[in-house]
């Protein structure tokens, strides 16, 4: 029963932690034409997918160790240093992607820096759910890398 709660505890923190990042996609474009009086709208709705993803992760990895544990599963298990590699890599990426870009899109800019902004956010973006995805299918597919 322990390991049932703690899975599905750790399924609902996975799609949170990927699934607000889809609803992104749409929001970047309109970033690329959006008035001030918009951004002041769609640029908090950014910061809050963004924080969501970040602490979905404070349920996600104490529910991940803790199914480590009661699967008695090997910590040196290809797979699982694997996707520990890519949740440190993508913990570091998102701690620097988007935070300093959204407050540069706060400030009053040219369209060029803005174009160049949205962009950089875009890339961002598609690198992070990349991540995420990939991290994901090891977790589920568990495949015997070495």
């Amino acid at each position: 029963m322990l390991y049932t709660v703690m899975l599905y505890l750790h399924i609902t923190s996975v799609v949170t932690a990927i699934g607000p990042f889809f609803i992104l996609f749409p929001l970047i474009r309109k970033l690329r034409t959006a008035s001030i009086d918009e951004l002041k709208i769609y640029l908090p709705t950014f910061r809050f997918a963004v924080q969501l993803s970040k602490h979905s992760g404070h349920i996600l990895i104490p529910t991940g160790i803790i199914l480590m544990l009661l699967s008695h599963l090997s910590w040196l298990t290809s797979w699982v240093l694997v996707t520990i590699f890519i949740l440190v890599s993508s913990l570091y990426f998102i701690a620097r992607a988007f935070s300093p870009t959204l407050k540069k899109l706060a400030e009053p800019l040219q369209n060029s820096n803005r174009m160049e902004l949205v962009n950089k956010l875009r890339n961002s973006l598609i690198l992070y759910v990349t991540l995420m995805l990939i991290m994901l299918w090891f977790m589920v597919t568990k495949p015997n890398v070495w």
